[in-house]
């Protein structure tokens, strides 16, 4: 676990250190700074910088993975609810379905859905961004919740139903409110995808487009025929600390929800 955290912690070291020296130092002394030469200009130039506008970045990635929770939770919520309370063999191999497209990489559909959204009309917009990255966190999420409802009790269900109550009641009303450990840890593993995706936004967003995710943003920096390193340190640097800032902080969250939903598969 040692050897592990060391070989995961380097290129984050290697990433903080270089933001704060010159192109020159970046070359020529990579693994070390020289706290005396150390300077936050580039920082501030990379926040200030013309061609990307980093505040703008992130106030379109946070409405992304908003958005995305919001579609990938809703829609997953209730097709869990059915699939764990319904124990069949039909049911089971709708469960296997969705479980196994958790196993296609992006990258294999992400082609094949950029015609999908041509003839859409949504290519190019936000709208196409969200749907294509909730569909591909659906999976999962509905793994997780399925395993986490099958861990309720059934007794709940059936005094509601006394009662007179029916499934949608069932389900927002007294299933979803204790899902709330679970709805935390996929909102923020979610956000995690969300947020560090690049390939999607850059190819169905496009470079040109009015709307970026702050990982655009490397791209920005890097140019044709050179990398200006003060400029793509820097921008990377600004990209991953509001994610690992909160994923620092609900990391205790993330893992007592997926141990809760652990319990019966």
């Amino acid at each position: 676990m040692i050897f592990y955290a060391i070989v995961m912690l380097v290129p984050m070291y290697l990433l903080v250190i270089n933001s704060f020296k010159s192109q020159a130092d970046i070359l020529t002394n990579p693994l070390t700074i020289d706290l005396s030469k150390a300077t936050t200009r580039h920082l501030v130039d990379a926040w200030n910088s013309p061609s990307f506008s980093i505040p703008r970045g992130y106030g379109t990635t946070i409405g992304l993975l908003l958005a995305v929770n919001a579609v990938a939770i809703l829609s997953s919520v209730t097709g869990a609810y059915v699939l764990a309370r319904t124990p069949t063999v039909l049911f089971r191999a709708i469960l296997l379905f969705f479980v196994a497209g958790m196993f296609i990489p992006t990258q294999v559909v992400l082609v094949p859905t950029i015609f999908v959204l041509k003839a859409l009309g949504l290519m190019g917009t936000l709208p196409g961004l969200i749907l294509f990255q909730a569909a591909t966190m659906i999976p999962f999420t509905l793994f997780v919740f399925t395993g986490y409802i099958r861990m309720l009790p059934k007794a709940l269900d059936e005094a509601a139903s006394v009662d007179g109550a029916g499934h949608y009641y069932i389900l927002w009303r007294i299933i979803f409110p204790l899902m709330k450990p679970i709805v935390a840890t996929v909102f923020v593993l979610n956000s995690l995808s969300a947020w560090n995706d690049f390939a999607s936004p850059q190819m169905i967003l496009g470079p040109g487009s009015q709307f970026y995710t702050v990982t655009t943003g490397v791209y920005a920096a890097v140019g044709q025929y050179s990398a200006d390193y003060t400029r793509i340190y820097p921008t990377l640097l600004l990209a991953v600390i509001p994610i690992l800032l909160i994923f620092v902080f609900m990391q205790r969250f993330v893992m007592s929800g997926l141990a809760a939903g652990a319990v019966k598969g």
